[in-house]
């Protein structure tokens, strides 16, 4: 057993508790809150639930999350063209929200599911 008071992500809310951290983050740093609250305008009481399900399926198998992501960022890119720079300070800021507040290996499988979204969503949209 470890002694680090850090949980994992290997339920829903510990899950629901990351994204929360995650996009206080998110909407506070200079380069990505524009992105997300001036040209997807997303609306949080709708945008949350969503994500806190999307991470849950892809972390915990639960299959309440039936959107295609893909379409939604090809939306947002032919509004404002999305850089490599966005997706590495996209990652850059989830995996060090990961670091400071969960560990373990829901936490890593949570690490390299980013990494493959970030990689896949710039060969998607061809960046």
């Amino acid at each position: 057993m470890s002694d680090d008071p850090r949980p994992d992500l290997n339920c829903r809310e510990n899950v629901e508790l990351f994204v929360d951290c995650f996009y206080q983050r998110l909407l506070a740093d200079e380069q990505l809150a524009p992105i997300f609250l001036d040209v997807a305008r997303i609306d949080l009481q709708v945008h949350l639930p969503l994500i806190k399900s999307y991470w849950c399926k892809l972390l915990l198998g639960e299959n309440a999350y039936r959107r295609h992501t893909m379409n939604i960022h090809r939306q947002l890119h032919a509004r404002r063209s999305l850089g490599s720079a966005d997706f590495e300070r996209w990652l850059n800021l989830f995996c060090d929200t990961l670091d400071r507040s969960f560990t373990g290996p829901y936490s890593q499988k949570a690490r390299r599911i980013a990494g493959a979204i970030a990689a896949n969503m710039q060969q998607g949209l061809s960046i």
